[in-house]
């Protein structure tokens, strides 16, 4: 199974580190990355393996939501087939 993390918020320093690391901690690999500062926002966007996830997926929501409030960002995490039929046309 495969998940979409967005990352959005005002830039500083930190950001990607602290998400990074979080995800190393939650045991799931980053697959590919796009991130971009757009007139002083930070928007990031990562496809994340979550084949060897160590707890639930409402574990690792709530995790990044509470990373997310420690470093000023709004943390998304879906999983990819939810996230792909959302975005169908």
């Amino acid at each position: 199974m495969r998940g979409i993390l967005t990352v959005v918020g005002k830039d500083k320093v930190g950001i990607i580190a602290g998400v990074s690391q979080e995800l190393a901690n939650l045991n799931l690999n980053i697959l590919d990355v796009s991130q971009t500062i757009m007139d002083s926002y930070f928007t990031m966007m990562m496809v994340l393996s979550l084949e060897n996830k160590t707890l639930s997926f409402e574990e690792i929501r709530q995790r990044l939501n509470t990373l997310g409030e420690s470093l000023g960002v709004t943390i998304q995490i879906q999983n990819e087939e939810i996230f792909n039929t959302m975005h169908k046309l």
